[in-house]
This record gives C-alpha cells, sequence and structure tokens, in this order.
C-alpha cells in the first residue's frame, strides 16, 4: 500500500523520511479557517482528518497520513506569524509563560481512521527584546506555530518542553504515527523497502 503524507511542509516531510518508508507527499488544499466558536484544540484534530481524507478520497490505494499543528496560550489560539515584526510581538507575549502545543496525527486507509492529539508544553524562558531580535534574525521562524522552532535554535527560548513525543513539536509526531502505522500492519522496522 502506497504511504501519502497529505501535506507540504517541508518540515513534516523531513520528519516522516527519517522513518526510511517511501512516501508521496500532496499538499492537501484545504480551507484552514476555524469554525464559529470551534477551540484550537478541535480546529488541529478536525484539520489533521480534513486533509487525511481529503487525499484518500483521490488515492483510495493509499494510506494517508494528515497532520496539523495549533499552539494556544491559556485557551487562545496562536499561528505562524508571517514576519519579523509580528513574530517578534509574539515571542514578547509568550516571554516567561507556558504554551501548549497541540500535534494532532490522522491515518487512514479511505475506510477507518486513526487520530491522536499530542500535546506538548513549553515553557519559556523571561525573553529580553535582544535576545528576542537575534534569535528571529538567526532562525527566521515566520513560517512556524509559534515563532519558536525546537529543532533550532528556537530551543534556547524555553525553559523547559515535555512531551511523550519529541517530533511532537516539529509538527509530526513519530511515536504515535508508528503505532497507527503498526494498526495499518506497517512496522517500520520490518517494512520491506523497494
Amino acid at each position: 500500500m502506497r504511504l501519502i503524507l497529505a501535506s507540504s511542509s517541508p518540515y513534516r516531510q523531513e520528519l516522516l523520511a527519517r522513518l526510511g518508508l517511501p512516501f508521496t507527499a500532496i499538499s492537501p488544499d484545504i480551507d484552514e479557517t476555524p469554525l464559529p466558536g470551534e477551540r484550537p484544540t478541535d480546529l488541529a484534530l478536525r484539520l489533521s482528518i480534513a486533509k487525511a481524507q481529503k487525499v484518500a478520497v483521490l488515492h483510495p490505494d493509499a494510506l494517508v497520513i494528515g497532520s496539523d499543528q495549533v499552539a494556544t496560550l491559556s485557551g487562545a489560539p496562536i499561528g505562524k506569524p508571517g514576519n519579523f515584526e509580528r513574530a517578534r510581538e509574539q515571542l514578547l507575549q509568550l516571554s516567561g509563560q507556558r504554551v501548549e502545543f497541540h500535534s494532532a496525527l490522522c491515518l487512514t486507509d479511505g475506510l477507518r481512521l486513526e487520530t491522536a492529539d499530542i500535546v506538548t508544553l513549553c515553557r519559556f524562558r523571561v525573553l529580553d527584546s535582544a535576545e528576542i531580535d537575534a534569535y528571529l534574525h538567526r532562525e527566521q521562524p515566520f513560517d512556524t506555530t509559534g515563532s519558536a522552532k525546537a529543532e533550532g535554535l528556537g530551543a534556547a527560548l524555553m525553559d523547559s518542553i515535555q512531551t511523550d513525543d519529541p517530533t511532537a513539536i516539529i509538527g509530526l509526531p513519530l511515536i504515535a504515527l508508528c503505532r497507527m502505522l503498526r494498526s495499518f500492519d506497517i512496522n517500520p522496522l520490518t517494512a520491506k523497502l523497494p
């Protein structure tokens, strides 16, 4: 069975490549607008399912992975900043705070689907403006939820990161994904590679 990652994210593609399984990445091109009154955690799960299902309909012979991530501060969503100024404002707001990152995951063959929401708790250090500016100039995390690339220099922004799945913060929880793949009879450790 072919494996498809329903994502155009280079971060998710890099993570999935770690498993050594052949896959194709296809952008699901869905509307990611939150529904009225939708909680951020529900949004992430809904979008991960929508991404996987949209691609699965077009490729019924495949096993499709969908994933989405939202971050929240006191229950309020934190998005991708998009530019330097918004990233600076975001990090000033997150300074000294505890942020929840929800990495939702869906795996489907078009008939059955499995889902998970992996929570990562990040405690940001108290940051000064000079540190924030230096980080933003070096890392340029403008396409990253919460402006913090934990896989890179963003780790220096943190006091702590707590999670059951260390890849979840980057955008694709590999431990949960491996568990799901095994439930579809694909074991990354023993899979026959082409």
